[in-house]
């Protein structure tokens, strides 16, 4: 009763839009990340600011991964008071299962515009790694009515992921299964750019972070909830950074691999920006409401929001405009600041694409087999 008293039920709108933005931010990132790495050339690829650039856009795939565990967790606390606790779970395993179909249609795009052998079709990417996760999570999720509990399962599950990476990775045991199953364990060269070891990690965690939003109902909840994910990400960041100068418990880790350190650093990184993209989200709303006239909403702030709603949309396309034919004349062949030019300018047609996207979807309704496309187009 006290924080109903010192603050005004939260909507759902307020605590949705910086999610979105911070999801837009992670698809800036990923279209840098593959840009620069599909378009500068070798002589640039030594120097400090490459490197930087290599470092910032390594944190787009846990925060994406992240960020679908924090919106599957929260969609279904959130429908479960609507629909029974198994209804819930039911829809959060079959976006789980869609996401998963998905990855291998991407893939089975991807052969058919001509891209290598066709072992490739079974490679192991983010998408294949999120779907699964997002199927783990939902049927963790489905364990239990109690908040509290679903928050230990969660805890669990992400240490044992995290945990057992340097385990898994070189576990001889694991060489008897078959490539194509032991890839979603473990990297397998030419088979695998995303495992669920470790990966499968930050999309868990983020289901610890989608529940705690969800409990924030009230004002005061939600300024005590932001505070604390500032501590948490701290707390990750900074007893990550100090354990990796310790011996490491393992007989063989990498730091920048399969190390619980590392994990624990990009995880502190990615819950410390949703207070800080919550943060800028209300300097946004301020600026719009103060000055009307130069704050329209099609501000930068909205434009990455826009960009964070299509997500998905936006890496199932860009990916070939990068890496496809629209992308061959640049391969290699550009500056550093150039190919950071090249981001911009992409960034812009992709948001000017998903307008178009949104205005071609809007009332429709995808039936069917067409269904599939629905965390795609919707």
């Amino acid at each position: 009763m006290r924080d109903v008293v010192r603050g005004p039920l939260l909507s759902a709108v307020d605590r949705k839009v910086y999610l979105d933005w911070l999801r837009g931010v992670a698809v800036i990132v990923m279209v840098m990340a593959h840009v620069n790495d599909a378009s500068t050339r070798d002589a640039d690829r030594q120097g400090g600011l490459y490197m930087q650039t290599v470092f910032i856009a390594g944190l787009a795939a846990p925060l994406f991964l992240f960020l679908a565990g924090l919106s599957l967790s929260m969609a279904a606390s959130m429908r479960s008071a609507t629909l029974s606790h198994v209804g819930a779970a039911r829809l959060a395993l079959t976006r789980g299962a869609q996401v998963l179909a998905l990855a291998f249609l991407f893939r089975l795009q991807s052969q058919l515009l001509g891209w290598g052998a066709f072992s490739n079709f079974l490679k192991v990417d983010i998408l294949n790694v999120m779907g699964l996760a997002m199927i783990a999570a939902a049927l963790l999720w489905r364990a239990s009515e109690s908040r509290l509990v679903r928050v230990g399962l969660f805890a669990v599950a992400t240490l044992a992921v995290t945990m057992g990476t340097p385990l898994i990775r070189e576990a001889g045991s694991l060489a008897i299964l078959p490539d194509p199953i032991e890839a979603y364990l473990r990297p397998l060269p030419g088979r695998t750019n995303f495992a669920l070891f470790p990966w499968a990690g930050f999309l868990l965690a983020g289901a610890i972070a989608g529940e705690a939003i969800d409990a924030a109902r009230t004002r005061g909840q939600e300024m005590r909830l932001q505070w604390s994910l500032v501590a948490a990400g701290a707390a990750g960041i900074g007893l990550g950074y100090a354990a990796s100068f310790q011996p490491s418990i393992y007989p063989v880790a990498n730091f920048w691999t399969s190390s619980p350190t590392f994990f624990f650093i990009r995880l502190g990184i990615c819950i410390a920006l949703v207070p800080i993209s919550r943060a800028i989200d209300l300097f946004h709303v301020f600026m719009r409401s103060s000055y009307p006239g130069i704050f329209s909403m099609d501000t930068p702030g909205r434009v990455v929001a826009t960009l964070g709603r299509s997500s998905l949309f936006v890496y199932w396309i860009h990916v070939e405009m990068v890496y496809g034919v629209l992308g061959r004349p640049f391969r290699r062949s550009l500056t550093l600041e150039a190919s950071l030019g090249a981001t911009v300018v992409l960034c812009l047609v992709l948001y000017a694409i998903v307008q178009w996207k949104n205005r071609m979807m809007a009332g429709a309704k995808l039936t069917g087999p067409f269904r599939i496309f629905a965390p795609v187009l919707k």
